[in-house]
């Protein structure tokens, strides 16, 4: 392990990124209760791009945002730009322990996808993880019980692109700041919902303000915090750290909602976290190639 990285560093990194994003999953239900995902996802960019100029200006202004890797950029954020939008849209038509607990199948896409563009290797813990995580989501889902729901088909293409976009994420801070990968995310993404935004545009009630005041701030910090978190460890120790979201947001869902957990989902998602908690205890006792290198 270099002395750039450290698992309790990232540990703290993820611990403010979980509370984010915890907040951005009811704020993101509550805004769409009265308008579209294009117009939330549109005003989240350019909210955000205002809260994160402080950030900006204390990192040397925008000459500063300047980047030598503008494909990347634009790549990632296209993939994420995606999966967002999956993810807001799933929000409005499944239970949020379900939605969140289908999304946790990223640890294993982020798991393969590292290995195979980052050069992290295979262990017996990497591999206990995948596959505990794979029978964990075929539990919750039960496609045999009359096939895959639109909205967790919906999670799991997010899961995807959200595991797509950590990974490239974790290959950009070998050369960007934080805040300059958030910079790209907010303007990439403003400029790519655009179009759909004004297609769909409704000028929000005073309501709604507060809750994509929640979103633009989570969403940001939310990524600002998992880009430092990734600058400390390796994608497959980061990426499950995130787990602690499943049984909040659980939580969160009975006690603002009432919704209920069935037994197949909690059987499920243990499974997903043993496999999780697996990898990690690997990952302490016997560090990789890629942890003293990277």
């Amino acid at each position: 392990m270099t002395a750039d990285q450290s698992n309790l560093k990232a540990a703290l990194w993820m611990g403010g990124s979980l509370t984010c994003m915890l907040a951005m999953t009811v704020a993101g239900r509550e805004a769409m209760r009265e308008l579209n995902v294009f117009q939330v996802m549109e005003l989240r960019s350019l909210i955000g791009l205002l809260m994160l100029y402080p950030l900006v200006w204390r990192n040397g202004g925008l000459r500063a945002m300047r980047t030598a890797h503008p494909i990347k950029h634009i790549g990632r954020n296209t993939v994420h730009y995606a999966a967002q939008g999956s993810w807001f849209y799933a929000l409005t038509l499944i239970p949020l322990a379900q939605l969140i607990a289908i999304e946790f199948t990223a640890p294993i896409w982020a798991a393969l996808l590292a290995m195979a563009f980052l050069g992290e290797r295979m262990n017996l813990p990497k591999l206990g993880a995948i596959t505990a995580g794979l029978i964990g989501v075929t539990i919750i889902v039960r496609p045999s019980t009359g096939g895959i729901e639109l909205g967790q088909f919906v999670v799991l293409a997010a899961a995807f692109g959200f595991a797509t976009s950590f990974v490239m994420v974790k290959s950009l801070t070998r050369a960007e700041s934080a805040v300059k990968i958030i910079f790209w995310m907010l303007v990439i993404q403003s400029v790519l919902g655009l179009l759909p935004a004004l297609y769909v545009w409704r000028w929000p009630t005073l309501g709604a303000w507060p809750w994509l005041l929640v979103i633009a701030f989570s969403g940001s910090f939310a990524h600002y915090c998992m880009a430092r978190a990734v600058s400390h460890a390796d994608a497959t120790v980061v990426m499950p750290m995130d787990f602690v979201r499943v049984p909040a947001t659980a939580f969160v869902g009975w006690l603002l909602y009432s919704e209920q957990v069935d037994t197949y989902t909690i059987i499920g998602t243990l499974l997903i976290l043993g496999g999780n908690l697996l990898n990690l205890g690997g990952k302490r006792q016997t560090p990789t190639t890629s942890e003293t290198t990277s």
